[in-house]
């Protein structure tokens, strides 16, 4: 199964929709295919611009490694050298932090989310709500 553009759009609508009723920050959330590549991305108003990097970061270490954000963030605690060199890998791009939301399908990965703007755990909460809603398992 691979993620549709239908899918991402609802993800989005329903992640920031939670991040309203949650009384969040302004958020932006990005979905990710299970290669990494953005599907759809929306950066509310009142979310800084450089936004994008986290969330995609957030994402992209998730689908990457295949392995949610509170994971990757205990990995980084427990083996800090480890991370480092992950990050390095892949060029800097991994922020291993609440809020990349791993998204499976009949147990297989087929993509990501990444939620900012807020705390990193309520990024993670409103992600899920967005995998929630497209029908999908997520690990956050």
């Amino acid at each position: 199964m691979t993620l549709t553009l239908e899918q991402a759009r609802t993800i989005i609508s329903a992640t920031r929709a939670k991040g309203r009723d949650m009384g969040l920050k302004p958020l932006s959330v990005v979905v990710l295919d299970s290669g990494g590549h953005v599907l759809a991305f929306e950066r509310e108003d009142g979310a800084a611009p450089g936004r994008f990097a986290i969330a995609q970061g957030k994402a992209y270490g998730a689908v990457m490694l295949g392995m949610a954000g509170r994971a990757q963030m205990a990995r980084a605690e427990a083996q800090a050298y480890f991370m480092a060199a992950v990050n390095g890998v892949y060029g800097g791009q991994v922020v291993p932090v609440p809020g990349g939301v791993l998204l499976r399908k009949g147990g297989v990965v087929v993509g990501a989310i990444g939620v900012t703007g807020d705390t990193s755990d309520n990024d993670a909460d409103a992600a899920l709500a967005g995998a929630a809603a497209a029908g999908l398992d997520a690990e956050a």
